[in-house]
């Protein structure tokens, strides 16, 4: 059912535009059901009004109806600054223009959602007491932006609406990402080295060592697990060289040492950052983590809560890691959960956990609210490995240039 779907497996949809276009009628009528208010008088909508809604093919997502962004008063820039706050987490806005057709408030809009990076569709909304001006349209054509003429009240136009929100979904929406699949091929061998230490499950392995170890099934290649101590018997026992080596990020140090240069290695949580994520934004924001200074502050993130133990990789490894590489004061605040803070604009960096608990959606979700804020982000794997001097090791089997 769509109203089960977690949220971070959804694509979000922001319906925006000034006071009184019909925004709340328009998302009724996308739905077919009277979730949001409507009323003659402008300014209705008072806080964002979320709806989840089975968009196929594509699949749940989340419609959001918003408050004008032209709402004047003090209570009026309240109601605009929870507006802006669900820009943040937008794949799609929906620019909805009523009668006055394009001017100012629209302009203001889009210069930005431009600047957000937030696709957007041009919805001329009442078509049934006023056509939009040549003028307006001369407009969307001339930034090449896509629009539709609709009538929420008579729901003309919603079909064609709903396909163009199909065909304008980020292709991280249709896209299947990969594991493992891509690095081994049937009949290979992929050594995982897993240590048992205070932080992992009795008598089980953490998700990501499984996950990995069901994808090699999947792709008909061989699986193999060791601790670190045993690695260089396992390695010698193999009569041919593994296609690749799968290490838990904090020992990526002594397995360097131990697996040949010519031998193809990486992390679990190096896997799930292109997995979960975009592998080449977190090597990025892992070059951040030399620029940091005295009194500079750092996030770390983890999707899901769990009991802190002595040495927990969180929120005492890496952040003792990343002092000791940069020799500088560093301030550090952990935050688990399934939201990102709404103000974070003040940390000079953001570590984020594997993310196996979460999916890619809500994980590129929270990448690019910190591209959106300028906070550059990466992974507890890729952070261990850069300040442990190893990522280009770690790095190259994805031939990321």
């Amino acid at each position: 059912m769509p109203n089960n779907t977690p949220k971070g497996d959804r694509m979000v949809i922001a319906l925006v535009g000034r006071r009184n276009v019909g925004k709340s009628s328009l998302m009724n009528a996308l739905i077919g059901q009277n979730i949001a208010i409507v009323a003659d008088c402008p300014g209705t909508t008072t806080d964002p009004v979320a709806k989840h809604y089975e968009l196929l093919p594509l699949g749940p997502v989340t419609f959001y109806d918003t408050a004008g962004l032209d709402d004047p008063g003090k209570l009026g820039a309240l109601r605009v600054k929870a507006s802006h706050q669900v820009l943040y987490r937008t794949d799609i806005a929906l620019l909805v223009v009523g009668e006055e057709g394009v001017g100012e408030p629209e302009l203001a809009i889009l210069d930005k959602l431009w600047k957000m990076e937030i696709p957007v569709l041009v919805v001329f909304n009442k078509t049934d007491l006023v056509p939009p001006s040549e003028e307006s349209l001369t407009y969307c054509r001339s930034l090449r932006l896509s629009y539709l003429e609709v009538c929420a009240l008579n729901g003309r136009g919603m079909a064609a609406l709903k396909r163009s929100l199909v065909e304008a979904a980020p292709r991280e929406f249709r896209e299947e990402p990969v594991l493992v699949g891509d690095l081994v091929s049937e009949g290979d061998t992929v050594l995982c080295v897993v240590p048992v230490d205070l932080g992992a499950p009795k008598g089980r392995l953490i998700l990501p060592q499984v996950q990995v170890l069901r994808d090699v099934l999947d792709n008909d290649a061989l699986g193999m697990v060791v601790k670190e101590r045993e690695l260089t018997e396992a390695l010698d026992q193999l009569k041919k060289d593994p296609a690749l080596v799968v290490t838990d990020s904090q020992v990526v140090l002594k397995v360097v040492a131990d697996v040949p240069e010519h031998i193809p290695l990486t992390t679990f949580s190096t896997l799930f950052a292109r997995l979960k994520g975009d592998l080449r934004i977190f090597l990025q924001g892992a070059k951040a983590i030399d620029g940091l200074k005295d009194g500079d502050k750092v996030l770390m993130c983890e999707a899901c809560s769990h009991h802190s133990v002595a040495d927990d990789i969180g929120r005492v490894k890496i952040p003792r890691w990343l002092t000791l590489y940069t020799g500088k004061r560093l301030e550090f605040t952990m935050y688990s959960g399934h939201d990102f803070p709404e103000d974070f604009e003040e940390f000079a960096l953001a570590v984020h956990c594997g993310g196996c608990m979460i999916n890619r959606r809500e994980m590129l979700h929270r990448m690019r609210e910190c591209h959106l804020r300028g906070v550059p982000i990466t992974n507890y794997g890729v952070a261990i490995s850069k300040v442990q001097g190893v990522l280009d090791r770690i790095s190259s089997v994805f031939k990321i240039h």
